[in-house]
């Protein structure tokens, strides 16, 4: 999303950890979420190079948007200039641990992956196990196609087994985000 935020809301966030702004129009600070509920717990904040934009990182909890969409941004443009389809906008992994929790939730009929949350994290550490061979077997005998299928296939699995025990995605974020530092 984009929002105003003025000093006294910047040091507001730093200070709370929850992202607030300044509304223009009502000439007053908020805090997101405070009436909603979709608090943003600020990860990072950073300036850009001229010190005139700032970018909150969250962790967003429920829609950003007031449309319900997870961004303000969800609206593809084509090259023709037409809106083409909504998109959350997160990266690939955090949509594809999305879609999985929604398998473990409504666990479709024929869907594997309901097939594999049924069968526990044991099946399904398993299947991380047997991909991980197989992209070390790619790595060492055959093209780079074939270790960017296999490295898919074993990203896919992992995100499963997370899901089967309930470790959310974002934990592993903040994880590597601290050994980063």
């Amino acid at each position: 999303m984009v929002a105003y935020a003025d000093r006294d809301a910047l040091q507001k966030t730093r200070t709370s950890g929850l992202a607030h702004y300044f509304s223009r129009s009502r000439r007053s600070l908020w805090q997101k979420g405070e009436s909603s509920g979709h608090i943003q717990r600020v990860r990072q904040i950073r300036v850009d190079c001229d010190g005139d934009a700032v970018l909150y990182r969250v962790a967003q909890t429920g829609p950003a948007c007031h449309t319900g969409e997870p961004t303000c941004f969800a609206t593809l443009v084509t090259p023709e200039g037409t809106p083409a389809h909504t998109d959350a906008g997160a990266h690939v992994l955090s949509r594809l641990a999305a879609r999985i929790a929604d398998r473990a939730a409504t666990r479709p009929p024929g869907s594997y992956t309901a097939r594999l949350l049924d069968d526990g994290p044991a099946a399904a550490g398993q299947k991380v196990g047997e991909e991980a061979v197989e992209v070390v077997v790619a790595a060492l005998a055959q093209d780079d196609g074939r270790v960017a299928a296999e490295a898919a296939d074993l990203l896919y699995h992992l995100l499963v087994l997370l899901r089967a025990r309930n470790v959310p995605l974002d934990r592993v974020w903040d994880e590597l985000e601290a050994r980063f530092k």
